[in-house]
């Protein structure tokens, strides 16, 4: 899913081989989700499924990868208000970040968003698009969330295994640390600072950000774009925000809350963070950092 992979395994009954066969179960993960959900692969499932829309009309059968992405994107939509939407790939292509090419028929951008989400049939996993998807973000939680089963998968039964795989800071962790305690994970600077913002304790579960640090670009136009599209606008979410972390126990679901906390902006992150009892860390744009009680009781600097 574009990103280097770093798996640390602790504890004591873990052997070479043991620990091999650990990280070809993950890289697989990673390249069977990749294939199924990257944009920017011309042969990736999710980039022909999109290069059908408006040449068939009928259901198409997906694989089971796809498939579960799609409706597990489409169950975000839903609980954000809409502030998921896989449905921007047209916006994101619109604004110069393109990935692999798709025809014509299927790069008209739609004034209503929302109208153009998809149909599914669950006995057949087939689907029907009306505009293309982008399953980016919620694919690389679900990557680590299936990684992180097939990982455990591997390991002698009986034995007391902690792990920490990260992807390109999006985090997942189980089990004690190698000094047997929780894991102790920083949360990167926006701003590029080489010291993180803060640190908090991980002892199970996921740590997942969006953020604005390195996705972002000069549009034809002369606009400021970044990739955390806001669905009802079609346009970069400019909220006053750079970057929201999310810890929480599964990492599709903290992929998905960071995404939508960004958008909700600097003026409601507070109060709908701590509404649902998250935790949650965010840095504005003059690069104050905050954060939701939740994430202060796991925080221990500063």
């Amino acid at each position: 899913m574009g990103s280097t992979l770093q798996l640390t395994i602790a504890g004591d009954g873990v052997d070479r081989s043991t620990a091999g066969s650990a990280w070809r179960a993950v890289s697989d993960e990673f390249d069977a989700v990749d294939a199924a959900m990257s944009r920017f692969r011309a042969d990736s499932a999710v980039t022909r499924l999109n290069g059908m829309i408006g040449s068939v009309e009928s259901f198409t059968p997906v694989e089971p990868r796809l498939y579960y992405g799609i409706a597990a994107a489409e169950r975000a939509r839903r609980s954000t208000g809409g502030r998921f939407d896989a449905c921007v790939l047209v916006h994101l292509d619109h604004l110069g970040h393109t990935g692999a090419s798709l025809p014509d028929t299927a790069r008209r951008p739609t004034d209503r968003p929302r109208d153009c989400w998809v149909a599914r049939q669950p006995r057949a996993r087939a689907v029907s698009l009306l505009q293309p998807i982008d399953l980016g973000g919620i694919g690389k939680g679900l990557a680590l969330r299936w990684s992180a089963q097939r990982l455990m998968d591997q390991m002698p039964a009986g034995t007391d295994i902690g792990f920490l795989l990260d992807a390109g800071g999006d985090l997942v962790a189980g089990g004690p640390s190698p000094d047997g305690g929780p894991w102790s994970i920083g949360i990167e600077d926006p701003f590029g600072a080489h010291d993180p913002v803060a640190v908090t304790n991980l002892s199970a579960g996921s740590l997942c950000t969006s953020s604005i640090r390195l996705g972002r670009w000069r549009a034809d136009d002369g606009r400021e774009a970044h990739h955390i599209i806001d669905p009802a606008s079609g346009d970069s979410g400019h909220t006053g925000l750079v970057a929201v972390t999310v810890a929480g126990p599964d990492p599709a679901w903290s992929e998905v809350w960071s995404k939508a906390l960004f958008l909700a902006g600097e003026s409601r992150i507070a109060n709908e963070a701590r509404q649902r009892g998250m935790a949650v860390w965010w840095i504005d744009e003059v690069g104050q950092l905050s954060m939701t009680p939740a994430a202060r009781a796991v925080t221990t600097w500063p």
